[in-house]
């Protein structure tokens, strides 16, 4: 190996008995170098990092060569022994989820200076503490001395994850392997997240192998690419190169799913299946494309209006959603024995309507009350002031029995599909549930016949039926979620962060689903997310939500172009986007 060269991988393969998961994969990186890992759910990213740090699973099975700067022995097949020291002094990893990885029994300090006091970088426990708080304020967490002393569920998500990176690179790490580091976050806080990882590992020359389903991401921290699909590389190069003139159809449909500028003729996103026709953005042309509004059919769409104060068409008609004055308050438990109860101001004053068929997105960070609205809106939570009346029903002091009927009107797509389907239940029984409220006079057979119907409208085989939750993807899953929330015919369809938690290319399916079941039903959609290309290619207006307040709404396109708060445009300039981020490594 030469002085430059970090790290070596030849002939790596993993198999599971008689399934080969990973074949034959083999790269090399520099010293210093940044190499982004990118691919679809099962395409072997996660395996690959698993195995150069020693941690596959026994019943896996791996071969190849995998040769570190100054460690004698293959990375691969090294005994425990000689990998124990390694982990975390030569190599280190940052995991996706931040709460599972760190020990909530715990405080933070000690955490950070466990690592230290593992690998005999300093000798005592005084020492490791105070470099932990010196660590913790070179990731800039605020307050790093009260911070140590904070267990990780008193921190935010953001803050968790800069714990986790200072433990990484606690003891200056040759490698570093980050999987996923920002998929659950907030744009903003990704975007600090990946300031922070990309000034760390430039300040110590370490190499960064940077594992993620988002082409923007590795468009913003990498200088060259892997692309695997399905345990292979099917192309490596430099990410301009690669990102602008893709030679392999996977790597070109990845784009094409990726690239939420594009869409096809019909206003709808590329996806796999149809990437044929998608040009990368350096082969577009040269003046930035129109968003392609998309098709909206109804006679009301002309009551639209690019100003934020609506126009005398719009007020003509009757609003489905009206929410006056509302607020909701929270109380926390007290901090001290005869001390008052700390209150919480979750929603403050919140004032606005939509009409029948409009697509309204509303965006803002993690404690904005985006949540809280909609459960106030969906009948699960009461409002503290003010009032909200939803296709007819006042939300206000209503009583269970009062709700029937927004049940029938409303419907809600969740986060996490998973979460939300019952594991216990075939999927015919799961999206027949909503047809079995009172007022429903459907037979057996007429449920099944209904349920088949709208499996198909989702884009699942007739044998979905007979199947459970655990035995789809995570996209099949949501298709599922989606076909129980439409099933009755509702009249307001509310999608929860519908597709955070999905890979590209099946965000993209998704995405155009929902907007072709939005048209074909003539639904209203009230969509929330913290990608705010995605509320951007779906709604026409948009509604920005800080501590508990609206603080700007009005038209999409507008807001996004010309926004007139402060916030709206830190969340904008925030908010990655691939083909401004290839723009910029020109």
């Amino acid at each position: 190996m030469s002085e430059r060269q970090l790290l070596e991988v030849s002939g790596l393969s993993i198999s599971a008995g008689e399934r080969t998961l990973v074949s034959d994969l083999s790269f090399s990186m520099a010293t210093g170098e940044r190499i982004g890992l990118i691919g679809e759910s099962g395409s072997g990213k996660s395996l690959t990092a698993t195995a150069l740090l020693g941690l596959l699973p026994e019943e896996l099975s791996v071969s190849g060569t995998g040769r570190l700067h100054g460690f004698e022995h293959n990375l691969l097949t090294a005994p425990e022994r000689a990998m124990a020291p390694l982990r975390g002094d030569e190599i280190s990893m940052v995991f996706q989820e931040p709460l599972s990885a760190l020990n909530p029994l715990m405080k933070i300090g000690a955490q950070v200076a466990e690592v230290l006091l593992i690998h005999r970088t300093l000798g005592t426990r005084a020492a490791a503490r105070a470099r932990a708080i010196e660590l913790l304020a070179s990731v800039q967490i605020p307050d790093p001395a009260q911070a140590a002393n904070a267990y990780p569920h008193q921190l935010s998500g953001g803050q968790r994850q800069r714990v986790m990176i200072a433990m990484a690179l606690a003891n200056d790490p040759q490698l570093l392997l980050c999987d996923e580091p920002t998929t659950a976050l907030d744009v903003t806080v990704q975007s600090q997240v990946l300031e922070l990882i990309s000034e760390q590992v430039t300040a110590r020359g370490t190499g960064l192998l940077f594992i993620t389903h988002d082409l923007a991401v590795v468009a913003r921290m990498c200088t060259r690419v892997l692309v695997l699909n399905q345990g292979r590389i099917v192309e490596q190069g430099e990410i301009d190169t690669v990102f602008s003139a893709p030679n392999h159809p996977y790597t070109r449909a990845l784009l094409a799913a990726s690239d939420m500028s594009a869409t096809d003729e019909r206003g709808r996103l590329f996806t796999v299946a149809t990437a044929g026709n998608y040009q990368p953005p350096a082969l577009r042309a040269a003046a930035p494309e129109p968003v392609v509004a998309i098709p909206n059919p109804r006679p009301f769409a002309a009551s639209f209006s690019t100003e934020s104060s609506p126009t005398p068409t719009h007020r003509a008609i009757a609003p489905l959603i009206t929410a006056s004055n509302l607020s909701r308050s929270y109380h926390r438990a007290r901090t001290s024995l005869l001390g008052p109860r700390p209150v919480v101001h979750a929603l403050a004053n919140i004032d606005f309507t939509v009409v029948p068929g409009e697509r309204v997105g509303i965006v803002g960070e993690s404690g904005s009350g985006k949540s809280t609205l909609l459960r106030i809106l969906a009948g699960l939570d009461t409002p503290t002031g003010g009032d909200a009346v939803v296709a007819g029903t006042s939300i206000a002091g209503a009583r269970e029995a009062d709700l029937s009927a927004l049940r029938s009107e409303l419907q809600i797509i969740f986060q996490d599909p998973l979460g939300s389907l019952d594991p216990r239940m075939r999927v015919a029984d799961i999206v027949a549930e909503p047809l079995l409220v009172p007022g429903q006079s459907l037979d057996a057979a007429a449920r099944r016949a209904t349920v088949l119907k709208m499996l198909n409208s989702v884009g699942l085989e007739p044998d979905s039926a007979n199947r459970y939750p655990h035995q789809f993807s995570g996209g099949q899953r949501q298709r599922i979620s989606i076909a129980r929330a439409l099933v009755n015919r509702p009249r307001i369809l509310v999608a929860d962060e519908p597709v955070s938690a999905l890979d590209v290319s099946v965000r993209a399916q998704v995405l155009n689903l929902i907007a072709d079941l939005v048209d074909e039903y003539a639904l209203t959609l009230l969509l929330v997310s913290h990608d705010l290309s995605v509320i951007r290619h779906l709604c026409q207006r948009v509604i920005v939500m800080k501590d508990g307040r609206i603080v700007e709404a009005g038209d999409t396109e507008q807001i996004y172009i010309n926004p007139a708060h402060p916030y709206t445009a830190r969340l904008i300039a925030s908010s990655l986007d691939l083909s401004e981020e290839l723009a910029r490594a020109h």
